[in-house]
């Protein structure tokens, strides 16, 4: 019988209480507690969740896994629904038609701003806000826009990117738009994740496509490392240290990548492949909505965080 020194070259260490910050795969022998114990690997995986009400594409919204809001999106150009963590159901119709726009906020709490309303075949200036029962017309972002990305809270928004001024960003008081800093790349068709303070811009298309990623500190934009490849017309979710981004093009669209707040790395693939699809919750509970080619379908994203496992050997 192959012996544990054998097959990895070294003993069990015996230590009398766990090590404050022990490795992924590192084992230890607790002589206190008369225990093995092993640290564990991050697991992430994306599961099916319910399917939305109409199947569209360029749709957007926000809030967490278990209450979201996503709107417009094509061919529902004004349709709202709400996700409760199991299912979507009906919500109050936008007030303008639009897809490949901006929204961040909480379910009831929302925001949506710019977007191309193919009736008019043009870009809109409308933000609105969405209270969880309707929207309401709000004072218009500077400069009509669409593929552009907002982070943020509805009281406390950042929108950047976008086909008219790519390098612009707008902050969002609640009441007012004014300018912030502009993006070091223009570029749209990007994923955000973040705050208003605290964002992150990934991806997109200047063009060609973008591997570009930067970071806003509420005042200025800078450069940090790359995501693997470019991408563009893709989502993303949680914070400035702790984001995913998933879907889009080029190539296969269920990449997804996990960011640190300094590095980017790979973690399980979405099982439907999409690019303009709307995008909920955090780095560790997303959600995947929607999408091309015209799909309904919603995934739901789960990390489950590295522990500590025993095995009593008295």
């Amino acid at each position: 019988m192959s012996t544990y020194r054998a097959l990895k070259g070294y003993n069990v260490k015996k230590v009398d209480s766990d090590p404050a910050n022990p490795q992924i795969g590192q084992v230890w022998y607790n002589d206190t507690l008369n225990k093995i114990k092993v640290r564990t690997q991050v697991t992430a995986a994306w599961a099916s969740g319910g399917n939305l009400g109409t199947a569209r594409y360029g749709l957007q919204g926000d809030g967490t896994q278990t209450a979201a809001f996503v709107a417009g999106g094509y061919p529902d150009l004004d349709q709202t629904e709400e996700y409760n963590g199991s299912s979507w159901s009906a919500g109050g119709n936008m007030g303008s038609n639009r897809y490949t726009f901006g929204a961040n906020g909480t379910l009831t709490a929302g925001l949506a701003m710019g977007g191309y309303d193919p009736g008019t075949a043009t870009s809109t200036v409308n933000a609105e806000e969405y209270n969880g029962t309707a929207w309401a017309e709000q004072n218009n972002i500077p400069a009509a826009t669409s593929e552009v990305t907002s982070v943020g809270t509805q009281g406390a928004a950042l929108m950047f990117g976008g086909t008219a001024d790519k390098d612009e960003a707008n902050e969002y008081d609640g009441t007012s738009w004014t300018e912030g800093g502009n993006l070091s790349t223009g570029r749209y068709g990007l994923a955000g994740a973040g705050l208003q303070t605290a964002a992150l811009a990934v991806g997109g298309n200047i063009p060609p496509h973008a591997a570009n990623v930067e970071e806003y500190n509420g005042t200025s934009w800078t450069e940090v490392n790359d995501i693997p490849a470019t991408r563009l017309n893709f989502s993303g979710a949680g914070t400035q240290t702790a984001a995913i981004v998933f879907g889009g093009a080029p190539g296969t669209g269920v990449v997804t990548l996990q960011y640190d707040g300094t590095n980017w790395a790979t973690t399980s693939n979405l099982a439907t492949s999409r690019t303009q699809h709307g995008s909920a919750g955090t780095g560790s509970l997303a959600l995947c909505i929607g999408g091309k080619s015209t799909t309904a379908a919603t995934e739901e994203f789960t990390e489950i965080a590295a522990n500590t496992q025993s095995l009593d050997v008295s």
